[in-house]
């Protein structure tokens, strides 16, 4: 049987290969373009989505940031040298009796104000007043046998040996009379000097021996300020220099002394040398152990620049402050704006730094409202007053 002869079979050789078709090329075609303007379409959008965020950032400028602002000043700061002492009394001690003995009375109030030499407390001296009874009998009988025997030895009817014992009798009961005075004296406990008593340690009937503590007595109407300061600091102190005190009891309050001793030698050990300043207490508020900061004003240094300490921004970089400074807008208005510069602080005293590079007089910073600034940024002047230092209590 022929093959090529049968009824609907081709002609064609079985292994010749099919073209492809039209249409599915086309297809590949239009996919292709559509991914292109697909991608085209996403890159431009995205790059007018930047260019419009760029364009709204541009234009939406911040408000200006309310500030308060001060002025560099050139002025003379007080020269002071600062460091911590303690309170001590000028007069102040724990009274005792010198001898042993039983009080019989106590005639003070504890806390009561009292003069030098009034009587605190009586020991019982029975035995001493009656020894001192008999010294002044001895001394009344040696007294009469001295001014026989002077009569007789005048007279050439006694002799002269006889009047030197009589007289020798007599100064002896004299001396007995004297050692019992000082005797009972010791059994009366006297103020030493004017102050203040405190608490009372002792009872009606108690057998006190001598050194056995009282009662104190303070003297209130001056104190001693101790303190101490370094070697380096010492070529600057003065007797008579002013001193301030400052106590946590009185917050806000200064007391006012002068320098009055100044240590000769400085410690091996510490390289500090011990100051001592007395300082008056007309109001008996001040008491002895309290703990001080204590001033010394030394003479005053040439003339600083200074600002307040709230326009310092202290940082582990560096301590900066923002200057102000003036720019024309295109409209011909004037705006403030603020630069970021680096400064070298000095020494703090009563709320204000001293600059000691970065600054010149008259320079406007930024004292208050720095936590929302940076460079370049628009400030206006706040109307508000500035808070109150708080370096810087009410004085009273």
């Amino acid at each position: 049987m022929n093959i090529a002869r049968e009824a609907n079979i081709s002609g064609k050789p079985i292994t010749e290969p099919r073209k492809r078709p039209v249409r599915m090329l086309r297809w590949f075609i239009i996919v292709g373009l559509a991914l292109v303007l697909l991608v085209g379409a996403l890159v431009g959008f995205e790059a007018f989505r930047s260019r419009m965020i760029k364009q709204f950032f541009a234009g939406n400028k911040p408000p200006p940031v309310a500030v308060t602002i001060a002025e560099a000043k050139s002025e003379v700061i007080p020269n002071l040298l600062t460091a911590v002492g303690d309170l001590a009394a000028v007069h102040q001690v724990n009274v005792t009796s010198d001898v042993s003995g039983r009080i019989t009375e106590i005639l003070f109030q504890a806390g009561a104000n009292v003069k030098s030499g009034t009587p605190l407390l009586q020991l019982f001296d029975g035995p001493e007043q009656a020894d001192l009874a008999s010294f002044k009998a001895q001394a009344t009988m040696a007294q009469l046998s001295l001014d026989r025997a002077r009569q007789l030895a005048a007279r050439q009817f006694g002799a002269q040996v006889t009047v030197d014992q009589a007289q020798s009798a007599f100064d002896q009961a004299n001396a007995g009379i004297a050692r019992m005075q000082a005797v009972i004296s010791q059994k009366l406990v006297r103020a030493p000097f004017d102050g203040e008593l405190g608490v009372r340690k002792v009872e009606v009937g108690q057998y006190l021996t001598a050194g056995t503590q009282i009662v104190s007595l303070t003297d209130l109407s001056e104190l001693y300020a101790n303190f101490t300061i370094t070697e380096k600091d010492s070529g600057n102190l003065k007797v008579g220099q002013v001193v301030r005190i400052k106590v946590d009891a009185y917050p806000g309050r200064t007391f006012e002394g002068k320098i009055t001793t100044i240590e000769p030698q400085i410690s091996a050990d510490t390289r500090n040398i011990r100051v001592q300043a007395t300082i008056a207490n007309p109001e008996r508020i001040l008491k002895p152990g309290m703990f001080a900061t204590t001033t010394v004003v030394l003479p005053d240094k040439p003339p600083v620049i200074t600002i307040p300490e709230t326009a310092v921004d202290y940082t582990l970089y560096g301590d900066s402050v923002y200057l102000i400074s003036e720019k024309k807008e295109d409209d011909g208005k004037t705006s403030l704006t603020t630069t970021r510069s680096f400064v070298q602080t000095g020494n703090r005293i009563e709320g204000r730094a001293e600059i000691l590079k970065g600054l010149k007089p008259g320079d406007r910073v930024v004292a208050v409202g720095q936590l929302k600034l940076q460079s370049g940024s628009a400030v206006t002047i706040s109307t508000d007053p500035a808070p109150p230092i708080p370096a810087q209590p009410p004085r009273y």
